[in-house]
């Protein structure tokens, strides 16, 4: 079932949230303001937005290093990302996680995790949880092409299909693991290829398309609450900005061409989302104008909120370490 009008406007929201959300980051970093590794999730906003669309609030994701865009595409507040960028108490972390770690159970996040392929079992064990405790809610993990060949996730989607647990297990393939291409280090054509071995059905999308995400997820999500089991989901995707702010040797030395660079560039998604929805008349370029001015006006709050938010006391440090 194609999404209706309300909530195309809510998948270009929540993708501009990610873009100005990301383009902010990248100004107080390179001021100084923001101290340490994020890690843009520019061009790929299509693939969280379009997977999360599907899900309910009470189904589960995990995601990784690149990790703002996944909590604001489940619904996750800016106010808090930011502030936990920039290590400040009304973090959602409590400034104590920082850009890699940003979790909120009350929307089903359960955190992202800069160690490659860590999340996966993650959301494996979630959706086992589910399956024990006979619950109906469901649990994706968004990983890159790089972590596909970490043994963490070759053997979660073992045990996924062997037990039919309700978990999606969704790869963005953003073409480079940090510089290494992942034609170099995957044997198949496509990662999404290697599902018949975990007999799960394997979908390859084009990440650059939130609907044709949205479209795919669903079906992945219908399986997975009828008991079916999971599904293998590949994006074809590709990050706008290098690996991680900062990454001098990278630009040193050049692992993609300016010519690659510019072409990905073409297939934007948030343009590529908005000719989609205002060419069938259903949504007007007034409402999308809208709907990126109100977006501008949240991020600059949500800066506003994180710059005003304290710092964590010292003898907070070792609070929030143990369960109670």
């Amino acid at each position: 079932m194609p999404p209706d009008k309300d909530l195309l406007l809510q998948m270009l929201e929540r993708m501009w949230r990610i873009r100005i959300f990301e383009e902010t980051v990248i100004e107080i970093h390179s001021s100084g303001e923001l101290q340490g590794p994020a890690h843009p999730y520019i061009g790929q906003e299509a693939v969280a937005v379009g997977a999360c669309a599907a899900l309910k609030d009470t189904d589960y994701i995990a995601g990784n290093h690149r990790s703002h865009g996944h909590p604001i595409a489940k619904g996750g507040d800016l106010g808090g990302a930011m502030a936990e960028l920039l290590g400040k108490s009304g973090g959602y972390c409590k400034g104590k996680g920082g850009s890699m770690h940003l979790a909120d159970f009350s929307i089903g996040i359960l955190g992202e995790s800069g160690i490659v392929a860590s999340s996966v079992p993650i959301a494996t064990g979630a959706a086992l949880a589910s399956k024990q405790q006979g619950k109906d809610f469901i649990s994706m993990v968004f990983f890159g092409d790089g972590a596909s060949n970490q043994g963490a996730c070759h053997e979660s989607m073992n045990m996924a299909s062997l037990w039919s647990l309700p978990v999606i297990f969704l790869c963005e393939n953003n073409q480079y693991a940090i510089t290494t291409s992942y034609k170099n280090s995957v044997s198949v054509d496509h990662i999404s290829d290697r599902a018949p071995a975990y007999n799960m059905p394997g979908v390859l999308v084009d990440g650059q398309d939130a609907i044709a995400v949205y479209e795919a997820t669903v079906h992945a999500v219908e399986r997975a609450r009828a008991g079916e089991g999971p599904t293998l989901i590949e994006c074809m995707t590709y990050r706008f900005e290098d690996h991680s702010l900062g990454l001098d040797r990278v630009r040193d030395n050049p692992y993609r061409s300016d010519e690659e660079v510019d072409e990905w560039r073409q297939r934007d998604p948030i343009p590529i989302h908005e000719e989609a929805i205002t060419s069938t008349g259903v949504v007007t370029p007034e409402d999308c104008a809208e709907v990126q001015a109100r977006v501008r006006v949240d991020v600059a709050a949500a800066l506003e909120f994180a710059r005003n938010s304290p710092y964590p006391e010292a003898k907070e440090l070792f609070e929030d370490m143990w369960a109670e």
